[in-house]
């Protein structure tokens, strides 16, 4: 394989990736991610040949999607999330152990490829795009699956950053006590385009500054976390279960090494903060990792056959739809229970 021919495809997804950079910015609360993986669909119907491309377009969706995760741990400043996130720590356990039983038994009632199950669960209770970026790679996803996995997690996003605002004035939410929704959309909500659209807009309607929307960044940003032991079980997962149907596995092979960045990446920070090094400093490498995402969901959108994923595309966002209830349904409960609300 030539070097020339993988920087090819590299600079391709780069391109369409700066083009729905600004889109994303555009339409904050649909992201550049999205846009990149439609306009990689689009493309694709009308590209007639796309050997030269396929090396670089192929190591994007796997190898820079990864890099994608390793600086997103640069954004994780674990004392303010373990100051600040433990006490929504009950509920982020409650949604995701939710969402993960809801998607494993409508796997086997509805008969759903287990890859998708697998991505549509970890991506609605973690964090959306992110918690697929960095599972995909361990249970060896493909992009077919991942860009599915993706448009689900994609529809409720748009829905719950337009609804949750209503919503929670409809229940009950007190309009002085901006925390309260910021725990709700921080839990409830998949990704974090979506909960800043939504807390935003809470901020907004009550005229509360930034108190909502420091509280479900720093719950969205807690949720995040939970990609570490979520990943390196599904590996272990894997590897047992190859062992018992006498698959010869090896688990330093198919262990996330990336994961162990990203916690590096983040520990990083945390030391780097608590030594006076303002948080802003860590801003370039947040941006190049949402940048990395952009690039990967494009290079996934130009491995996709759209007709395909259309056609196969009603139980994942039946499966999407009982997952976001059923976390929905959780937060707000254990909110209750808590007294958060």
């Amino acid at each position: 394989m030539k070097k020339t021919s993988i920087w090819q495809g590299i600079l391709f997804c780069f391109a369409i990736a700066v083009v729905c950079m600004f889109l994303g910015k555009l339409v904050p609360v649909i992201g550049g991610p999205v846009f990149a993986i439609l306009l990689g669909m689009l493309i694709t119907i009308f590209l007639k040949d796309k050997t030269t491309l396929l090396p670089g377009i192929t190591f994007t969706s796997k190898k820079i999607l990864q890099y994608a995760v390793i600086l997103l741990g640069f954004g994780l400043n674990l004392n303010v999330i373990l100051e600040i996130g433990k006490q929504s720590l009950p509920i982020i356990a409650a949604t995701i152990t939710t969402s993960l039983v809801i998607a494993a038994i409508l796997q086997k009632v509805m008969h759903i490829p287990s890859k998708i199950s697998t991505l549509v669960g970890v991506g609605s209770s973690i964090c959306g795009g992110s918690a697929i970026a960095a599972t995909a790679p361990v249970i060896q996803a493909d992009d077919e699956e991942t860009a599915q996995a993706i448009s689900v997690i994609f529809f409720f996003n748009v829905i719950a950053a337009l609804l949750f605002p209503v919503l929670g004035g409809l229940i009950g939410f007190s309009a002085s006590n901006g925390e309260a929704f910021g725990v709700f959309a921080g839990t409830a909500i998949n990704d974090t385009s979506s909960v800043t659209a939504a807390a935003s807009t809470w901020d907004s309607i009550y005229h509360l500054g930034n108190e909502t929307l420091n509280k479900a960044v720093t719950v969205k940003l807690t949720r995040t976390l939970a990609i570490i032991p979520i990943t390196l079980f599904l590996a272990f997962f894997r590897s047992r279960k190859a062992s018992g149907q006498n698959t010869k596995v090896n688990f330093s092979k198919i262990f996330p090494y990336f994961i162990l960045f990203f916690v590096g990446a983040s520990v990083i920070t945390t030391i780097a903060v608590s030594l006076g090094i303002p948080a802003a400093a860590f801003e370039p490498l947040k941006t190049l990792s949402k940048f990395f995402i952009i690039m990967a969901m494009a290079a996934i959108g130009l491995n996709t056959n759209i007709v395909k994923l259309l056609k196969t595309g009603g139980k994942p966002i039946f499966m999407g739809l009982c997952c976001w209830m059923g976390i929905t349904a959780v937060s707000l409960i254990s909110q209750r229970i808590l007294g958060i609300w």
